[in-house]
């Protein structure tokens, strides 16, 4: 047989790589850095999109203007309207027939017809047992019996209108028929007593009146469900005025089948039961030129209620919020197929990146996975050795775990201006692999391998970081935590034998475990509690005695916060003697201990200068005054001196 090839048309392609999500990673790790959580930013990249796809944001509106165009399409009074013109044509059509006849009894019934009621609804049922003189009068008020009956069993039962209209009695048997045994049939589901069986056969034997299949009885709930909580929304919908006439205009066409009218009644009922979180009685507030009839409003309101209900999903700002709150038939139905392709390509975003490991959940809150955190502190180092001058050997970009000490066992890539021995058995190996056995060796610049060696000396870091709303208002609180990213990279990446401790402090302190780093946000409470914060310090540095202390702090504001003797925070500005008191007493403390603070000063408020000159004047350390941008460079930079041997050297801004 001969075959033919061409492009692949049947949805995506089946011989796809695999999702690259390092786009998507890259851009929720540049809102981290900026200052976000993990959960926002991967929001945000959903909300606009990514890797050429429409976001979240752009459905959102493709929603809305679709929605618009529906409130504009039309009245919803358009049966009633239907209804009224039918009436005036029959009673023309009465009319042009008595005026031809001369007698008495024909006055009498036109003066009948002009004393009829001016409500529709009225008028309709004091003419029912009218023997009407004209053939044309006579059809056009039979259609009236057929137009409503249609239109409410249509607005139950999409597709029937055209088919009831002009029913015949038998018809009208099957129809109630089917009612009655779908009645029995959500009855039994109701008591968890349907099977798969019973639903075969009901659409067995009533498959005509059900043309989109249902696979399973609580499908077919929602599709009727969906309608009927529609139809019930039309209804409100209208003028207390239209609403009247149509209910008694849609009583009196099933006024004579009472059995027909139960069964609605009681299926409405069920429906309302099985699906109470539809919206079953809010006013659209439709509008437009147009009329539409009670079957067409019904099908206009309910894809209005689906382009709510979408809108409210992709929006995605209520608590618990996921994409898969986002319905795929709903959205198919509203906004077509190629809009359920840009939300499965989203949520493939998110599934991605946790298959592959790069976010975590816990506590129903989102994460990113120790292998991120490797990768978003690589970044922030970047960031900051970018900014960072090389001001000579120990001040640029470390790239391993050791310097001069003894040899690990391992080895590790060469890299520009790393002086450890070369490991030449390595070397050589590299460039075979790469050239082949048989092939003339030739090394190349990749090849090079050098020998891990020890660190001769180990540091215990503590980076103390405030995290008070102040931070945020200044807007040095993405700064910080980049910064806080970097030192915490380099230290575990580059110096392994080193110990490092984040600490965040506002009212109270707290010590922030590498995972949280990421998700880290300032805190929105008053307080800059700095002695707290320097007694977990000491803490950490008292596990680690051997160690040479490394202690910083990043703060924007002078103490604001301080313990008392029961555990509880006071707060007060300006700062109270107390807190400054107790505070320089942790200070002296660490100074006795032989622990040098450096102060990374982030503003120009007197008093808060006044309060970084006293504690670096009582302690020795240094003090930096930074705008931000360069916080990461300052840290950076001071750590490495300290790790090289370099000197205290004077104050610095």
């Amino acid at each position: 047989m001969p075959f033919r090839y061409g492009r692949w048309t049947g949805g995506p392609d089946p011989l796809a790589p695999p999702f690259d999500v390092a786009e998507a990673l890259d851009a929720i790790g540049d809102e981290v850095l900026e200052g976000g959580t993990p959960t926002d930013a991967l929001r945000r990249l959903l909300r606009d999109g990514a890797n050429g796809l429409r976001g979240l944001d752009d459905l959102r509106k493709q929603a809305q203007r679709r929605r618009r165009q529906l409130r504009k399409s039309g009245q919803l009074d358009g049966t009633l309207e239907e209804v009224r013109r039918l009436l005036d044509q029959a009673l023309e059509a009465e009319r042009r027939e008595l005026f031809a006849d001369p007698s008495d009894d024909a006055r009498m019934e036109e003066a009948e017809l002009d004393t009829l009621p001016d409500e529709t609804a009225s008028a309709v049922r004091a003419l029912a047992d009218r023997q009407w003189r004209s053939a044309a009068a006579r059809e056009a008020y039979e259609k009236i019996t057929g137009l409503l009956r249609s239109e409410v069993l249509d607005s139950q039962f999409a597709g029937m209108r055209d088919a009831l209209r002009g029913a015949s009695s038998q018809e009208m048997r099957r129809v109630k028929d089917m009612m009655s045994d779908l009645n029995d049939l959500l009855d039994k589901h109701a008591r968890g007593a349907d099977t798969q069986q019973a639903l075969d056969d009901f659409l067995d034997k009533h498959g005509d009146f059900f043309p989109e299949k249902p696979s399973s009885v609580q499908e077919l709930i929602d599709q009727l469900a969906r309608r009927a909580a529609a139809s019930q929304r039309m209804m409100a919908g209208l003028t207390p005025q239209q609403r009247g006439e149509l209910s008694d205009l849609m009583s009196d066409a099933l006024g004579g089948d009472l059995d027909l009218a139960a069964q609605l009644d009681r299926l409405n009922a069920q429906l309302q039961s099985a699906r109470p979180d539809l919206d079953w009685g809010s006013d659209p507030r439709m509008s437009g030129q147009g009329e539409l009839g009670m079957s067409d409003a019904t099908q206009a309101i309910a894809e209005l209620s689906d382009l709510e209900a979408l809108e409210r999903g992709f929006s995605q700002s209520y608590a618990g919020a996921s994409l898969d709150d986002i319905d795929p038939e709903q959205l198919a139905r509203a906004l077509g197929r190629n809009a359920v392709d840009d939300l499965e390509a989203l949520r493939r975003i998110e599934r991605e990146l946790t298959r592959q490991g790069w976010l975590t959940r816990r506590d129903g809150k989102l994460e990113l996975s120790p292998r991120a955190m490797r990768r978003l502190g690589a970044t922030a180092l970047r960031r900051v050795f970018a900014n960072l001058a090389s001001t000579g050997r120990g001040q640029h970009d470390v790239t391993g775990s050791g310097i001069a000490g003894e040899p690990t066992g391992a080895s590790l890539r060469w890299e520009f201006g790393d002086t450890r021995p070369l490991d030449t058995p390595r070397t050589v190996r590299n460039a075979v692999v790469r050239t082949g056995p048989r092939a003339r060796i030739s090394l190349d610049v990749e090849d090079f391998e050098v020998v891990e060696t020890e660190r001769r000396t180990r540091a215990a870091v503590a980076l103390l970081v405030d995290l008070s709303y102040s931070m945020a208002l200044n807007g040095t609180w993405a700064p910080a935590k980049q910064t806080a990213l970097a030192l915490h990279s380099l230290v575990t990446t580059r110096f392994p034998q080193d110990s490092i401790e984040i600490i965040g402090f506002s009212q109270y302190a707290r010590t922030l475990r590498p995972t949280d780093l990421a998700g880290l946000d300032f805190d929105a409470v008053q307080g800059t509690n700095l002695q707290h914060a320097l007694m977990l310090a000491r803490r950490h540095l008292a596990k680690h005695s051997g160690a040479e202390p490394v202690v910083m702090v990043v703060t924007d504001g002078e103490p604001t916060a301080h313990l008392e003797r029961d555990g509880s925070a006071t707060f007060c500005w300006p700062p109270l003697p107390e807190t400054l008191a107790l505070t320089m007493a942790e200070v002296d403390r660490a100074t006795r201990a032989g622990v040098t603070l450096n102060m990374f000063m982030l503003g120009d408020d007197p008093r808060l200068i006044e309060f970084c000159e006293e504690l670096t004047r009582r302690n020795g350390g240094r003090l930096f005054t930074s705008n931000g941008s360069d916080l990461g460079a300052y840290v950076v930079r001071d750590y490495l001196r300290r790790r090289t041997g370099g000197t205290r050297g004077r104050r610095a801004s």
